[in-house]
Parts: structure tokens; sequence; C-alpha cells
């Protein structure tokens, strides 16, 4: 199966270490007081290789450093790394190479080295834009510290970007909505805007399982910074090209969208997920998620703790699961093609009754308010494929 064409090659690369753990934070991150840099390039060189040899003669459209705090490298390593895929495979030409920071003095001094290392666009962990939100958050930047680096970064790269997350302890819709206004008059062409989500095995999970994380926005409050959300981007002309990633014309992440139209990417590092096809099957890989754990298997064999062949049925899901996610929606035809399967049409005929979906240009796309209930939405059409006879 080549349906991965439709969307690409990346490449993920993840960092496991941060400077400190976010108690909202359930990404597989660490801290750490010694990291051995050099034996973790050896790694990452090494996987680099061992997955060339597998996939062979592939473009690589984007490249993603994701963390962890992945700023916290050094260059030289970015920049070893970024030299070796290039080595193995051919990049495309706009190939898009990301590294995420946080906007700490530490890692926005290193701006300028980490463009001379191959990376074109940054993505800044800010939050907020409000100090004592920012404490809540348990982040360790001030609100001046993360508008320094993002001056930093506009001068230093064509293509930046930064987090905001929204629906905080004691934040009202009208804070948010003068904060967005604020973020996005800064001038940068790609905005990821994150409800406040509580995941269970985290510091806030447990607080919140205490009844100690007070002041949390009630649903409809958090509902209507939703729909804000999206009208202010649109007014400012930001195009909601997936539920939480807003972007100008032509400035859409060009790795996201490899993930929501399904396409193939590598991930590299501890408790890094790929998808990979090879002669005509699709796999899902995981890697081992403890960093020591990771470190030591690839010196002997490999990173990877598990690789599975995908059914039909999960492509499909999984197609329509992503592609639902975003503006561009999910193609009838692609969905056929995998396995000749259609949407019932009297489902498609009641969501499009209850302003959950909507037919644009051959594609079907979830509405504002079905992105709010998109879950639902996805298991109704999952649950009614059809075979035409």
């Amino acid at each position: 199966m080549d349906d991965w064409r439709h969307a690409g090659f990346g490449i993920y690369i993840h960092w496991p270490f941060c400077q400190s753990k976010c108690p909202y934070c359930d990404f597989n991150s660490y801290v750490s007081d010694s990291i051995d840099e050099k034996a973790w390039l050896t790694a990452y060189l090494a996987e680099i290789d061992r997955y060339a040899r597998a996939v062979p003669n592939r473009i690589v459209n984007s490249v993603y450093f994701g963390g962890g705090t992945p700023s916290l490298m050094s260059p030289d390593t970015v920049n070893r790394i970024i030299e070796n895929i290039s080595s193995r495979w051919s990049f495309a030409n706009n190939v898009e190479i990301t590294l995420e920071a946080n906007p700490s003095s530490v890692e926005y001094v290193k701006f300028r080295d980490f463009n001379d290392a191959g990376v074109n666009r940054i993505s800044l962990g800010i939050q907020s834009l409000n100090d004592e939100h920012l404490r809540l958050l348990g982040r360790t930047h001030t609100a001046k510290d993360a508008l320094e680096a993002l001056n930093v970064a506009q001068s230093v790269f064509d293509q930046v970007s930064f987090d905001l997350i929204y629906a905080r302890q004691t934040q009202t819709a009208d804070e948010w909505q003068a904060e967005l206004s604020r973020a996005l008059g800064f001038g940068t062409s790609h905005l990821s805007l994150y409800q406040l989500t509580i995941e269970p095995n985290t510091v806030f999970g447990a607080r919140h399982s205490r009844g100690l994380l007070r002041n949390m926005p009630l649903d409809d409050v958090a509902e209507d910074m939703f729909f804000r959300t999206l009208n202010q981007c649109r007014d400012a002309g930001f195009c909601a090209y997936e539920v939480s990633n807003f972007a100008t014309p032509g400035n859409q992440s060009k790795h996201n969208m490899i993930y929501w139209q399904c396409g193939d990417f590598l991930g590299i590092g501890p408790g890094a997920h790929g998808r990979l096809t090879i002669d005509g099957a699709r796999y899902s890989t995981e890697s081992h998620a403890s960093p020591n754990v990771w470190l030591a298997e690839t010196r002997s064999f490999s990173g990877e703790s598990r690789r599975d062949v995908l059914s039909v049925e999960s492509i499909m899901d999984e197609y329509l699961l992503m592609s639902l996610r975003t503006s561009g929606g999910l193609d009838t035809e692609r969905l056929y093609s995998i396995d000749g399967y259609r949407i019932a049409e009297d489902i498609v005929t009641d969501l499009k009754n209850m302003n959950l979906l909507e037919n644009l240009e051959n594609m079907l796309v979830a509405t504002d308010s079905g992105r709010m209930v998109l879950n639902a939405v996805i298991t109704e059409l999952s649950s009614n494929l059809v075979k035409p006879r």
C-alpha cells in the first residue's frame, strides 16, 4: 500500500529531558542532572542509519525535534543529526526542520546557532502571557522572558510558532480573548492553542482527583473560549487548519500535516511512535519509553520496543480519526481506495442535518460545532462503514 504518499514522509526526534517537569504534562519527559550528550548523539545516528536501511530512497518532507526540551541540546548535536539524515535520504526542496524551545535565555541565546545547524522553524512553548498563570502552570519563565525569546526567534527564523494554553485556573473568557488578541498581534504565522486538559498521570491529575485543583473554568466557559478562539483567529486571517492549530495561508506545519493526513514518519527517541510502510505493509512502531533502556538497546540492536502490522480496519479508522481533525477534512475517495468501504449515506445526512458535518469540494469536513464533539462524530462514522455491492 502506498497510501502514505498522500501526505509524505517525516522524521520525529524525541529529546526526553527538561529542566523541570510541568504539572500538566504527560509527555515522556524527565529531569536529569547529568546527560552524556555524546552517547545520545551516537544513539540517534545509529537509529537513523538503521531506518535508512529499512526504507531507502525516500524524500524527507520534515524533521521535527520534540520533547522534552530539545533546545537544551547543543547546536552541534542538532547539526550532526540533520547532516546524517540528509546523507541517508534526500531533502525536499521546501523541507521543514522544526525545533521546540522554551523561552528562557539559556535556550534562546542559541537560536542563531540552531539556524546555522539547519533548523528553519522554531516552536516556542510560551503557554501564557500572564505571570501568575505561568506560575500556576509550573513554568519557569516570565511573560517578559517569553516576549524576548519571541523577538529573538522572529529575527532569526522565517517560520515561528508558539503555544498558548487556555481554560486555565481562574481564567475568564474575556481574559482569554484579550490575551489571544495580544498574541495575534505579534506577527507570527502559526499558533498552537490548546485547551488545558487534566491528564491522569500528572501532578494536576493527582491534585484534581483530591479536589485540590480549584477555580477551573466550567464546561460552558471553556466552550465559549473555544468558539471565541476560532472566531478571533479567523478575523485575524488565521485558518483553523486543525482543532488546536492555526496558521496564516501557506504556513501550516508540514510535519503536523504528515500526522493528520496519515503519511509515514519515523519516531526516534525514548517513547517515540512511528508509522512506516515497508513492502506493502503498514506498521506502527513504538520505542522503549525509559531513556536508559532506549539508550542501551540502540547499542546492541534497536530502540524499538515493538513493531506491529496495522490491519486495513486500523488504517481506515486512523484516517477517519486524523483527517476529520483538519480543515481539509476526509477524502471519501481516498477512504474507498484503502479497502472499498464508504460511509453510509444516511449517517452522513443525519450528521449534516445536525450541523456537525458539511461537504466542501467533495470532502467531509467537521463544522465548528462538530469539532466540539469530534470523538462522537468519528465514532458514528467509523461504526457505519459499508462496502457497496
